[in-house]
């Protein structure tokens, strides 16, 4: 009988990057997959749910930190700056985990039929262990995938049956603010999809705060709440992920990639650089060549 970790690995043995990562047709749906404990890897997460099957893994958020592994999920319900790291994996048992993206119109419409109110109090990552009925709900959602005909027809009720689970189970009260209607995440996501899309831009707060449809100090209060940073260190962030990801990824030098992610002054850039990944861009291109350089 075939099971999530049997699902999981033949996925990411068929479709794994060079980055560890294995895309599906299905929006938002991929596997992640590591041979080896890996280096400190800083992102701006989006709000994702992570099934882990084998090895272990660490995000921290600020002054929080959780470890999880097998038979245990990750619910990250904000756009918020994490820290990651997998601490447990080998050539023989590799770190493997199922990652959705979180769709917050099926969760507000699926918390309005399920008749339960919102809850302000949940911090924004949180670990549980794994409900089987959400586990059971991924698995037929990776199976289906061996099917190709069979995926645009039935993997929206699938994955609509994935949040329906998750929802009812250990990690529905921390749920629910995420699809709760003009509520303040979802305001506040606007303004992070803003800052998204135009991180390489200035964009004033007032103009953030207006697509928020929030007061300046309320807009200021509210997205710290959900991100843990204020809109300016919000971007700065954007900025230095995606210049280190040009860096290591495709090559760049650091003035280009400052330049390319809107940086007006390289030694600026190198500064902040510094402060977040705790070493220059220069000698951060050099080790991760190096590192890469044996295989």
């Amino acid at each position: 009988m075939t099971t999530l970790l049997d699902a999981v690995r033949r996925h990411a043995d068929l479709h794994t990057d060079a980055s560890g990562l294995g895309i599906s047709p299905i929006p938002g749906l991929m596997t992640v997959r590591a041979f080896a404990p890996s280096g400190l890897q800083h992102a701006i997460a989006r709000p994702i749910v992570c099934l882990v099957v084998q090895g272990s893994k660490n995000v921290t958020m600020g002054t929080t930190s959780v470890d999880f592994s097998a038979g245990e999920s990750l619910l990250i319900t904000a756009d918020v700056p994490i820290v990651s790291q997998v601490t447990r994996a080998s050539l023989a048992a590799p770190y493997l985990s199922l990652v959705l993206e979180l769709d917050p119109a099926l969760i507000a419409e699926l918390g309005v039929q399920m008749g339960a109110a919102p809850e302000e109090t949940h911090a924004p990552v949180r670990v549980d262990t794994t409900d089987a009925e959400v586990a059971d709900a991924a698995l037929r959602l990776l199976r289906l995938l061996e099917r190709p005909a069979a995926v645009p027809v039935l993997h929206a009720q699938l994955v609509r049956e994935l949040h329906y689970w998750l929802l009812a189970g250990r990690h529905g009260a921390a749920l629910r603010r995420l699809g709760w209607p003009n509520g303040p995440a979802q305001r506040v996501a606007r303004a992070v999809a803003l800052l998204r899309k135009d991180f390489t831009r200035t964009l004033p707060v007032e103009r953030l705060a207006d697509v928020a449809g929030m007061s300046l100090s309320s807009f200021h209060q509210h997205f710290r709440a959900v991100t843990s940073l204020s809109p300016l260190q919000f971007q700065k962030q954007l900025r230095l992920i995606e210049a280190r990801r040009l860096m290591l990824a495709e090559g760049a030098s650091a003035s280009s990639a400052a330049f390319a992610v809107g940086y007006e002054s390289v030694p600026q850039f190198t500064r902040e650089y510094g402060r977040l990944f705790g070493t220059t861009p220069v000698r951060d291109a050099r080790t991760a060549r190096e590192r890469l350089a044996p295989a």
